[in-house]
């Protein structure tokens, strides 16, 4: 295909495009982290409610939003103290945000700096993928799961859920795309996902036992099935071994430094999610050395 050529032939033009595109699906991934927990949180009302049957009283709704079609799609981003309609305009990725100088338009109530953060997030790590794997089925996949990631560790920072809609169909997507080696065989692959379920589930229940108290959700079992299912069972004891490292640092440091109760849940997900991406990126070189390290 001549455009695939011209991108293989210019490297330069293909990272400028694939920077791009990340900023622009960033944009989309700040709408998926704010809308979906929402949307499940209405889904799984609505269930109760047809199972239980009607209550005496209606139900409060969480925002005057939801009451009308949600999703992400419908309505428009508008600023959630004065109602104002983000134009077009007003939603070019980071670049809107300096131009607003980070307030909103009609009313000034400031914007948070961790949208345009999302959105450059998501340009820079898409565009790394893309400079590990060139211009190749690898780096189409990698990408499309380095935004699944950033989609769940936000989310799960935010409501400490692991969205089984995003989980689920990105775990059999590893298994799919394995079945024609692209990161690995596909026996390695169903290996992974299985241990990646169990080795978690396991320490789950035996957390369980001894303290009585869920250490961690089921979506962290799924998680790291996921990560078996893209990556090989060979992948998951640097990924546990990295997410637990970080997971323990950071929680311990926001203990230390009181921005964070110590009987406050704090979620896995996103430690996990960091280091399956490096384990991505970097899990050959990364199980290399540590052989190397051993045997020495």
């Amino acid at each position: 295909m001549p455009y695939l050529e011209l991108l293989q032939h210019n490297p330069v033009l293909y990272l400028s495009f694939v920077f791009i595109l990340g900023l622009l699906v960033g944009s989309f991934l700040n709408v998926v982290i704010y809308r979906l927990p929402v949307m499940l949180k209405q889904q799984w009302r609505s269930e109760c409610l047809a199972f239980l049957g009607p209550p005496d009283t209606p139900e409060p709704t969480e925002n005057p939003a939801t009451a009308h079609p949600f999703n992400l799609v419908i309505p428009r981003s508008c600023c959630p103290v004065c109602g104002h309609q983000i134009t077009a305009l007003e939603n070019i990725p980071v670049l809107s945000y300096l131009f607003l100088r980070g307030r909103c338009r009609a009313c000034q109530t400031p914007i948070s700096f961790r949208y345009p953060s999302i959105e450059l997030l998501s340009a820079i790590l898409v565009t790394l993928v893309a400079w590990k794997f060139g211009v190749t089925i690898q780096a189409a996949a990698a990408i499309f799961l380095t935004w699944c990631l950033i989609a769940l560790a936000f989310i799960d920072l935010d409501t400490q859920y692991l969205p089984d809609s995003i989980t689920l169909p990105f775990l059999w997507a590893g298994l799919i795309i394995n079945l024609f080696n692209i990161f690995t065989d596909l026996q390695s692959a169903v290996i992974g996902a299985i241990a990646g379920y169990l080795v978690l589930w396991l320490i789950y229940q035996i957390f369980k036992q001894l303290t009585g108290k869920e250490g961690m959700g089921y979506g962290d079992f799924k998680l790291l099935a996921l990560f078996g299912a893209w990556l090989g069972w060979q992948a998951l004891p640097a990924i546990i071994l990295l997410s637990s490292l970080v997971g323990s640092v950071v929680g311990i440091s926001l203990i230390l430094f009181k921005r964070h109760a110590r009987n406050r849940p704090i979620p896995f997900g996103p430690y996990l999610a960091i280091a399956g991406w490096i384990g991505l990126m970097w899990g050959a070189e990364i199980n290399s050395a540590y052989l190397a390290w051993i045997t020495n």
